[in-house]
C-alpha cells in the first residue's frame, strides 16, 4: 500500500511510533488515540521535535471516540494490550462504524492467543515471534 496522501488512524497510539512512520511516508492526516497522559505527552513533544504537523493526538478511551466518530480513514492501525477484556469484538466495534473507507484497511496487532481467522472481513494473518497481526478490509 502506498502511504502518500492517506487519512490514518492510531488506536491505543502509545508512543505515536506507528502515526509518526505514516507522516514520514507521506501520510495526509494522521489522528493517534491514547488514554494514557504520559504517552500523550510524548507523542506531542515528538512531533513538536520532529516538526510534524498533520498528526492529531486525542487524549481519550478508544471506544468512546469510536462511538462519536464521523471522520473515514483509508488505514486503522490499532495496538491494543493483548489481554485487552474487548479485543476480540473489535474489528466488529470500528468496521461497524463506517469510519474505513472503500478499499481501506484495518490492522489489529494482537499476541498468538487470540484468533481472527473466522471473522467475515479478515483477509489474512501475519505472525512475527509472538506477535500477530491481523489485516482486514
Amino acid at each position: 500500500m502506498d502511504f502518500e496522501g492517506v487519512d490514518m488512524l492510531d488506536l491505543f497510539a502509545g508512543t505515536g511510533g506507528i502515526g509518526i512512520e505514516f507522516v514520514s511516508r507521506g501520510a495526509r492526516e494522521v489522528t493517534a488515540v491514547e488514554l494514557a497522559h504520559t504517552q500523550q505527552n510524548f507523542i506531542i513533544q515528538t512531533c513538536k521535535q520532529l516538526g510534524i504537523r498533520n498528526l492529531q493526538v486525542i487524549r481519550g478511551d478508544v471506544f468512546k471516540y469510536l462511538n462519536t466518530c464521523h471522520i473515514r480513514y483509508d488505514f486503522i492501525y490499532a495496538d491494543p494490550p493483548y489481554a485487552l477484556e474487548q479485543l476480540p469484538t473489535l474489528p466488529d466495534v470500528i468496521l461497524s462504524r463506517d469510519i474505513l473507507k472503500q478499499d481501506g484497511w484495518l490492522v489489529i496487532e494482537h499476541g498468538k492467543d487470540t484468533d481472527f481467522s473466522t471473522h467475515p472481513r479478515h483477509i489474512e494473518t501475519r505472525r512475527y515471534g509472538s506477535v500477530h497481526f491481523s489485516f482486514f478490509q
